[in-house]
């Protein structure tokens, strides 16, 4: 179901005090090599420092890490493997701690044995498996693996599959997961189910948060090119409902080749795309809502003097703080822009762009965030490079804005190690308690009762920094700050 965009939420210029502008440090070259390199990725490890995959025209992927004081020299993390990698497209990652996973397709793709493979490491990308292979597709065509993180810090893995030999034909995107950490994988179950297909060259995203897991992709209905999501309240294991996340409509018979990005936090979804039903392709951020299958739209600057396009967005959260990017091409030049607020649940107000990001070859670029901190990955055809550069914002009290409509309770310990606990006095039976983490993933928790408290056990629970939050059966909401030793 769609809804006309009515409410405050996105629209320019308002909420001015939850954006502000980021201090950047000088551009980093993480790569100076021979021909192209391409796509690049960004995730953080467990300590907040960055770790960057990309590919590159010799078809292999590469990895670097940050030392404390530089980046390390690539190490080659695809093996034997032949990778498919574009400016627009290439290997995908994600972290979890100092637990890392790198996807990638094996070139060229429309050969039935060009299968998606997954390669894990388990100490911050100091070492990495052999490749795993991912798909079980027989005689089908694949393409576009891309991998999230589950609360247990497993690896939820999205790839766009095709109904033959054939490739681009029937095309639609299926999920697997994984309960070993990235060593064996389930069957698939289809995540994209509306009307016609996905657009076949447009690569997509999976977010995970809790034990809802969200398919963004870009749909193709007779040209019509909207952005859908594709949802779980199960882990992944089924995705009974879509969201349409795009009003806009956009008829295209040419393939854009761009697709979404995104988050998920609580009930809510935050979807950045490109879109050009105007003429003008422009970026647009989308609030989506889980339970009432509803989504608003607009763009994030719309349309400005000198302003000739706009693609190839990405977004990261720390909490509730957001900052989003992209390639822009104005009257000025091309250059990475960027977003930032502190509550994403008011928006973006205004834009910038990234100081020393400018330049004709300036292309993909990629975006994470540790509280106080956003880093930014991209690549520099002119020169060849994969650059980086780290921004420094101060971190709000209206970040955790939407808790202060919760009551503050006390847990004990707090540091706690195996278990917590809160007294309910005065508070109900209780529906549901999650533990929130800086990214906005929820971990859910059962407790057990005693004597008018509440236990929770903590096991297999990572180290750090949590908000606790609880609802008791009349809907009053709860929350705590506690820290896992």
């Amino acid at each position: 179901m769609r809804k006309i965009f009515s409410t405050l939420f996105l629209i320019s210029g308002c909420y001015q005090g939850y954006s502000q502008p980021i201090t950047w440090s000088a551009p980093v070259t993480v790569y100076t090599g021979s021909g192209s390199n391409l796509h690049p990725r960004i995730s953080l490890n467990r300590s907040g420092n960055p770790l960057i995959l990309w590919g590159k025209t010799d078809t292999r992927a590469y990895f670097s890490r940050w030392n404390g004081t530089a980046f390390t020299a690539p190490a080659t993390v695809s093996g034997p493997l032949t990778i498919f990698a574009q400016w627009w497209a290439g290997p995908d990652m994600a972290t979890f701690g100092d637990t890392v996973y790198a996807t990638m397709k094996v070139t060229p793709e429309n050969v039935i044995t060009a299968y998606d493979y997954l390669v894990h490491s388990y100490d911050g990308g100091m070492t990495f498996s052999a490749p795993v292979r991912i798909d079980n597709i027989d005689t089908n065509t694949s393409r576009f693996p891309i991998v999230t993180t589950t609360s247990t810090g497993n690896p939820l893995i999205a790839f766009m599959k095709f109904n033959s030999s054939t490739l681009y034909s029937g095309s639609h995107y299926v999920v697997v997961r994984s309960t070993d950490f990235g060593n064996t994988f389930s069957t698939e179950v289809q995540a994209s189910s509306v009307a016609g297909e996905v657009c076949n060259c447009c690569p997509a995203t999976i977010v995970s948060s809790g034990s809802n897991a969200i398919m963004l992709y870009r749909n193709n209905l007779t040209n019509i090119r909207d952005i859908w999501a594709g949802i779980s309240t199960d882990g992944g294991m089924t995705f009974p409902n879509n969201i349409d996340a795009d009003i806009n409509n956009w008829l295209v018979t040419s393939c854009p080749a761009s697709g979404p990005d995104g988050f998920v936090i609580g009930d809510s979804i935050y979807t950045v795309f490109m879109s050009k039903p105007t003429g003008t392709s422009m970026v647009y951020l989308s609030h989506s809502s889980i339970s009432a299958l509803s989504s608003y739209t607009n763009p994030i600057t719309g349309m400005f003097s000198g302003l000739l396009s706009q693609n190839y967005p990405r977004i990261a959260n720390a909490g509730y703080a957001a900052a989003a990017v992209w390639t822009q091409n104005t009257s000025s030049g091309n250059t990475i822009a960027y977003a930032f607020t502190n509550n994403i649940a008011y928006g973006f107000s205004g834009y910038n762009t990234v100081t020393g990001a400018t330049g004709s070859g300036i292309m993909n670029a990629d975006v994470a965030m540790s509280p106080g901190f956003v880093h930014v990955v991209w690549e520099d055809d002119n020169t060849g490079n994969v650059m980086y550069m780290k921004g420094a914002y101060t971190i709000s009290t209206t970040s955790v804005e939407p808790l202060a409509k919760k009551e503050l309770i006390e847990v004990y310990p707090n540091p706690a190690n195996e278990n917590f606990s809160v007294r309910l006095n005065g508070i109900g039976n209780i529906s549901s308690c999650f533990l929130s983490d800086i990214a906005g993933r929820q971990i859910q928790l059962q407790p057990t009762y005693k004597n008018g408290i509440a236990i929770f056990s903590l096991h297999g629970i990572a180290k750090g920094g949590y908000y606790f939050v609880l609802t008791d059966d009349a809907g009053k909401n709860y929350y705590s700050k506690i820290v896992v030793q």
